[in-house]
């Protein structure tokens, strides 16, 4: 196995995995800070770094059924929410190839 090379993200405010410290996503990522996830809260993200997808699978959501995939942090395999693959009702489309990270599994750095 070689060595995992992880992006360092620029900017004041940063989400970091809780276990490891590994940045997860940037504050000006967020696209809504009004979701729940298996663990408590949940900000739904444009997009994430230094993480790794579980495989594909259909899960029956508050908002419907989507197929999601977990995401883990790449550095010490924490899981640390979900990428929305597909929305099948169309008010949620929009959740499509964005990312929940529950926020019991991150931390802030910067705030």
């Amino acid at each position: 196995m070689g060595l995992v090379f992880l992006e360092s993200l620029p900017g004041p405010k940063i989400y970091k995995c809780r276990r490891c410290e590994a940045h997860s996503a940037s504050s000006d990522a967020i696209m809504s800070k009004d979701f729940h996830g298996r663990y408590g809260p949940a900000y739904l993200f444009r997009s994430v770094v230094n993480v790794c997808l579980g495989p594909i699978e259909e899960r029956q959501l508050s908002t419907g059924l989507h197929t999601v995939n977990d995401i883990y942090c790449c550095s010490c395999n924490q899981v640390l929410g979900w990428k929305y693959e597909k929305a099948y009702e169309e008010s949620q489309k929009y959740k499509e190839g964005k990312y929940i990270l529950e926020i019991n599994r991150v931390v802030k750095e910067g705030w």
